[in-house]
């Protein structure tokens, strides 16, 4: 794994394909094609696909590992994940054969400023999500001129009208999984045999920081333990271009 991404600079926005045009003839594609269409628009170098490793990573990550492989992929470790995520990127690597997984962590310098005490998520969480997540992300996408992540409409609030193409400032933004349904993401699961996240058996349906993150009850959205009790439903790596 490599842990730092390397600095050059990304296509000018004037050069990338119109993201509307994209969105559009790309409607009715299938992720697959999708993300070959990506690879076909900015080439591999300039390509990466963001990954939690969470409770429905590894289908998005097949689709990409079946179209190539050698797709960058980056992670972010925020320093509050769960050892079992750790654990399953791990496995979901040497199971899927990815070639290129970069785990990216927060400045620092930025944490014994901000973040001293390990506090900042409760008193602000906002502010925590910046210094551990959007933040590592701007400074990993700076190569690139193209991501790929896997939302969906079916997770509600800001997701349910994402278009499978965006314009996100500096780069193209690609939601491949925009269109799919619950039933089709197990089916991928199950034709696949893809390894299940270890949380989801503990009642976990979405993961991501551990003093975020609760179990979700019997007929609640799988987003609902995520930030429990607060009005917050992203970490803002989707709500602000990363530019």
């Amino acid at each position: 794994m490599n842990a730092i991404a390397p600095q050059v600079s990304s296509t000018p926005v004037s050069a990338l394909p119109s993201a509307e045009e994209l969105a559009r003839s790309l409607r009715d594609a299938s992720p697959a094609e999708i993300i070959a269409a990506a690879l076909k628009a900015v080439g591999r170098d300039k390509l990466a696909l963001v990954s939690s490793f969470g409770t429905e990573s590894a289908t998005l990550l097949k689709v990409m590992a079946d179209v190539d492989a050698a797709i960058p992929v980056i992670f972010l470790d925020t320093g509050w994940l769960f050892e079992e995520t750790l654990a399953y990127r791990d496995t979901l690597i040497a199971t899927l054969g990815l070639q290129d997984v970069r785990s990216i962590k927060p400045a620092e310098e930025t944490l014994s400023r901000e973040d001293p005490d390990r506090e900042l998520w409760f008193s602000d969480p906002d502010a925590c999500c910046r210094i551990r997540k959007v933040e590592p992300l701007a400074r990993a996408l700076k190569p690139f001129s193209a991501w790929i992540n896997g939302r969906k409409r079916f997770q509600g609030n800001a997701r349910a009208d994402i278009p499978v193409v965006e314009d996100d400032g500096a780069r193209l933004k690609f939601n491949p999984f925009a269109n799919v349904s619950r039933e089709e993401l197990e089916a991928i699961f199950i034709r696949a045999k893809l390894p299940r996240h270890p949380l989801v058996a503990s009642g976990f349906l979405s993961v991501g920081c551990m003093p975020c993150t609760s179990r979700t009850a019997e007929g609640e959205d799988s987003r609902a333990g995520r930030w429990r009790g607060r009005t917050k439903t992203e970490c803002g790596i989707h709500t602000m271009k990363i530019s």
